[in-house]
């Protein structure tokens, strides 16, 4: 991480209706957590290296929508669960929160919403965010598992590494699509527009993503990390480790190795949560 100014942050306070509850983020908290010294400029260095920082301190789980106790996606809920307790959360808890911080630091943010796995007519529910710096728009997804650990210029055509793995980014007449590059081909991600959402529209995919039975977040829960060179996803009871050579290992994860494995990926539960999981395990 190239080390950046320890200027007095410059925020942008809310005015008028604060839709986002812009006034309840906790920038010096969020700082803390995510190890990011404070940011003089709304630049596009800073924001690259504020989406790293977040890639590689909170993760993404759905431990909360397992077991049925999620409390919402109100930054303040957000800031108690990810800022005090050091958890992680999924796409909204780390957009919602993001996108408040980078709004307080001068960056115009847009919020949009993607379709996941384009090609195939998922649900439109992905949260993710574009955001402009010195001139430039940015694909900036810090809430896609273990995807991205860098914004992406929103340009078709462009081809960004991450870590190791390349995205592609391309418009086909307004219609944004994000693809991984596997081997010889490109599997599609998502598709997006750049139609600005509302909170209203995150509070009912929300609500869809963390109580429907056929939401994929709902049956098995999903851990995941990415930082350079290392990939990690638990998914139901498979702890998969991949590397960008193509190396892939899987290990069962069992009521035992429960604790250690989540852990390891930066999630720790309270005794009473961590006793609710080993339940449904």
């Amino acid at each position: 991480m190239t080390p950046l100014t320890e200027k007095k942050p410059t925020e942008k306070k809310p005015t008028g209706t604060d839709e986002w509850n812009l006034a309840d983020v906790d920038l010096d908290g969020y700082l803390a957590r995510t190890g990011h010294p404070p940011v003089g400029a709304p630049t596009a260095a800073a924001l690259r290296s504020l989406a790293e920082a977040h890639v590689r301190a909170i993760p993404f789980e759905n431990i909360d929508v397992v077991l049925g106790r999620h409390k919402g996606i109100d930054v303040s809920v957000i800031n108690e669960k990810v800022l005090r307790r050091d958890r992680g959360g999924y796409c909204y808890e780390h957009q919602m929160l993001f996108a408040g911080v980078l709004e307080r630091l001068g960056y115009r943010v847009r919020r949009l919403m993607a379709r996941g796995k384009a090609d195939r007519s998922g649900p439109h529910t992905h949260m993710m965010l574009v955001v402009s710096a010195e001139g430039r728009d940015y694909l900036t997804d810090i809430g896609y598992g273990a995807n991205m650990l860098h914004p992406i210029p929103l340009r078709d055509g462009v081809i960004v590494d991450q870590g190791g793995w390349e995205l592609r980014l391309e418009d086909d007449n307004g219609w944004w699509v994000l693809s991984k590059r596997a081997g010889a081909e490109w599997e599609v991600l998502y598709g997006f527009d750049l139609i600005e959402r509302r909170r209203i529209d995150y509070e009912v995919a929300h609500h869809y993503v963390s109580t429907h039975p056929k939401s994929p977040f709902t049956g098995q829960t999903v851990v995941m990390r990415l930082e350079p060179g290392l990939s990690r996803r638990l998914v139901g009871h498979t702890l998969t480790v991949e590397r960008p050579d193509g190396t892939v290992t899987s290990t069962e994860v069992t009521v035992s190795t429960l604790d250690s494995t989540l852990r390891d990926l930066g999630v720790v539960l309270t005794a009473e949560e961590l006793a609710a999981l080993r339940a449904r395990w």
